[in-house]
This record gives structure tokens, sequence and C-alpha cells, in this order.
């Protein structure tokens, strides 16, 4: 069954009883679910939700991505697809997709998300998207797995990097504070 609103809304909404100082953050995610939104699909450009792999190797060092769109080094995610039950399976399936580690080599460490992340995201004439929102529900796991076979029309290139190479400070503590 693919992922509903109610599951968005549900994850959601344990997520801010675990940290209720991202409220304001996430309250336009809320509207969007207020006003009927589907951010499920990708054509939903108010905001649409995604699902992101924070992947900790044996090390604790933390698995990135060099994306071909953006030209940056990202946590490995994206978007739903319909055959995704869950917010946590999306994410397992996009490490899988974009890296070729396979998810019976991974541990989740939660079935809820480290991190709610909102980014915007620049227009893509290519693709006919004008400039829109992710709402990124990122996930903890770890492995002892290696790099597998790259998603190589979409990543150029992964590499394993210290968790306080990350600029946001709130992911960076949350990490460093789940893998003690």
């Amino acid at each position: 069954m693919a992922i509903t609103a109610d599951h968005i809304r549900t994850t959601l909404t344990d997520y801010l009883g675990r940290h209720p100082e991202e409220k304001r953050d996430l309250a336009p995610v809320l509207d969007l679910l207020d006003a009927g939104a589907d951010l499920t699909i990708r054509s939903e450009f108010r905001g649409h939700a995604t699902a992101g792999a924070i992947l900790a190797g044996p090390d604790g060092r933390i698995l990135h991505i060099h994306h071909i769109t953006t030209g940056k080094w990202l946590l490995p995610g994206g978007h739903l697809e319909t055959t995704d039950n869950t917010l946590l399976d999306a994410a397992l399936r996009e490490l899988a997709e974009e890296t070729g580690i396979l998810p019976d080599t991974v541990t989740s460490l939660g079935v809820s998300p480290l991190h709610i992340d909102i980014h915007p995201i620049s227009a893509n004439d290519a693709k006919g998207e004008p400039d829109h929102q992710h709402v990124d529900f990122r996930f903890l796991f770890r492995t002892m797995a290696e790099i597998g076979q790259l998603q190589t029309e979409e990543v150029t290139d992964a590499v394993w990097r210290e968790a306080n190479t990350l600029h946001d400070v709130r992911l960076r503590q949350r990490i460093v504070q789940a893998l003690g």
C-alpha cells in the first residue's frame, strides 16, 4: 500500500512530540496537510515529501553522495514511489538505488525520522518543475557494508565523511548523540 497523507501526518506528529522546538519550522507542512495537499506526489510544488538515509559506517562516518543534478554532496534520498509502504521503506529503497548498499545489510536505528528538513529546490526547466520545497524525512541507519554499484544516472561518487562535516548543526548533534 502506498504512503498516505495519514502516514505522513502521524510520522510528523510523532516527531514533533519528541522535538516540540521544531513546531514553528514544520507548521507549513501541517498547514499543507490540513489544506488537503497530497505530499506524496512530486507535482505538489507547494511542498512534497522525500525520504533520506543517514547511513553510518562501522567507524561512525556518514555516507555522502555526489548528486549530478545539484552538483552537491548530499545524504542519499529522494522522491517517494507508489510501491513504498512507509517513509522508512522509501529511505531504504533510495539508499539501495543510489549506492548499491542492499537493505539487508543495513540496520535501522529507529522507525521514526531522526530529522525532518524543509529545503528549497531550484526550478528545473528540463523536467518542467518550478521552484518548490522538499520535506525530507531523514532516517538513521548503520551498516558494515561497503559502497556498491552507484546509480550513475543520479550519482557520480560516494564517500564516507565525519559527522562534524554536516552543515546542519541540529542534524549533526542528533547523529552524534544517537551513535553515542
